[in-house]
């Protein structure tokens, strides 16, 4: 059984609650960022029981770990299916470009859809 103290604040006894320690060294980018902002706005219960577990940014890095696998893969793999080379980089930089921006802009659409807002 959990041993409780309270407080007293003018004629009501509220508990001393405590969040349990989190890991405050863990960095997110982009996409834990976003998952993170995703939970608290659209499920904000598992958002809170994350929170109050201590297990919010451990979910948010294993997501973001997850995204940025899977962008390169899917980087590389739309790379070799459009046949975009460095031989294409050198003739004409503005298509090459181009052609590398709309696959990185596929690419964060289907991770959005897959793992930031499933």
């Amino acid at each position: 059984m959990a041993n409780i103290t309270y407080k007293q604040v003018n004629d009501y006894m509220i508990p001393n609650l405590t969040l349990p320690p989190e890991e405050t060294s863990i960095r997110l980018s982009k996409w834990g960022m976003m998952y993170k902002d995703y939970l608290q706005k659209h499920n904000p219960v598992l958002f809170a029981t994350l929170l109050t577990q201590g297990k919010l940014y451990q979910q948010c890095a294993e997501i973001d770990t997850q995204a940025h696998q899977m962008f390169t893969t899917l980087v590389e793999q739309m790379i070799k299916s459009e046949n975009i080379t460095e031989q294409l980089k050198e003739q004409n930089q503005l298509e090459w470009v181009q052609r590398m921006n709309g696959i990185q802009e596929r690419a964060n659409e289907i991770i959005c859809k897959e793992l930031i807002y499933a």
